[in-house]
C-alpha cells in the first residue's frame, strides 16, 4: 500500500510535506482533512491522530505526526538528494537550527496575519482592531529581518548553495499571508530573490498547485457556517492562540 498523507493544503506544514513528496517522486495517497469545517475533530480522524492535527502520514503500520518529524523521516527513508537534509553534521545542524527557531517566529506571525485578516473576522463577525493588525505585521517584519540577517546572510539558501528542508518550510510559511492578499516580502528584494529561487527548485507548477487551496481561502471562508457550535468553539480557540 502506498504511503498515506492526511492533509489540508491550506495548512503550511501540510504543503511542505506535499511538495516534498511530489518533488522527490515518493508515491503516496492524499487523504484530505478539511480543517475549517472541523474534520480533524471527527471520531474517524482521531483514530489516525489523537492530537487532532495534520499533517499525518501512515507508512504501513507506522503512523507519524508533526511536519518536521515527517520531513526528516521521508528524507531518510527514501534517500532524497543530500541537499534536502545534509549528511554533513554542520550543514544538518543549520537546517535543524532554522526548523527549531521558526515555530514561534515566522510560523506564528505569518499564521497570525492569516487569522486576523481572514478566518477570525468571519467567525466572530468583528474586524480585528487596527492596532492589533499593525502589531502583527510589525512582528512578522521583525522575524523576517532576523531571517534575512541570521539565516540567509546573503547566501542563495539557508544552507549555502542548495535548497534544503529549511528553505521549503520557511517559504510555505511566508506564503500564508498571501491567502488574505498580503505579500509579506513586498519591499524585501533579497527575500523575493530567495523566494523565486526556491520556487524554481521546487518547480513552479508544483508550487502553484500546492498553494491553490490557500489562494482560494477567501472563498472557502465565506462559505463557512460561522454560527455553528463547532465554528464558535473554533473561534474561541483561535482567539486564545492568536492574541
Amino acid at each position: 500500500m502506498a504511503l498515506q498523507l492526511y492533509a489540508d493544503l491550506c495548512s503550511q506544514p501540510c504543503r511542505s510535506v506535499y511538495i516534498f513528496l511530489n518533488k522527490n517522486n515518493i508515491p503516496f495517497q492524499l487523504n484530505e482533512v478539511q480543517l475549517m469545517v472541523g474534520e480533524q475533530h471527527s471520531e474517524e480522524f482521531q483514530k489516525v491522530n489523537i492530537l487532532k492535527k495534520v499533517p499525518v502520514i501512515k507508512d504501513g503500520d507506522f503512523t507519524l505526526a508533526e511536519s518536521v518529524a515527517i520531513l526528516k523521516y521521508l528524507a531518510g527513508k527514501y534517500q532524497s538528494p543530500d541537499h534536502w537534509y545534509p549528511a554533513d553534521l554542520q550543514k544538518r545542524a543549520r537546517v535543524d537550527e532554522y526548523l527549531s527557531w521558526q515555530h514561534m517566529t515566522i510560523r506564528y506571525h505569518g499564521s497570525r496575519i492569516f487569522m486576523f485578516r481572514g478566518l477570525l473576522p468571519a467567525l466572530t463577525g468583528q474586524p480585528i482592531p487596527k492596532d492589533r493588525m499593525d502589531e502583527a505585521l510589525e512582528d512578522l517584519q521583525k522575524s523576517m529581518q532576523i531571517f534575512e540577517d541570521k539565516f540567509l546572510q546573503g547566501k542563495p539558501y539557508i544552507v549555502g548553495e542548495k535548497v534544503s528542508l529549511a528553505d521549503l518550510v520557511a517559504l510555505v510559511e511566508l506564503m500564508q499571508p498571501l491567502g488574505t492578499g498580503v505579500d509579506p516580502l513586498e519591499g524585501w528584494p533579497k527575500l523575493i530573490e530567495w523566494r523565486e529561487r526556491v520556487k524554481g527548485d521546487v518547480g513552479k507548477a508544483l508550487f502553484d498547485e500546492a498553494h491553490a487551496t490557500l489562494m482560494k481561502s477567501k472563498i472557502s471562508i465565506k462559505a463557512l457556517n460561522c454560527n455553528s457550535p463547532m465554528m464558535q468553539q473554533l473561534a474561541k480557540t483561535l482567539q486564545k492562540r492568536y492574541k
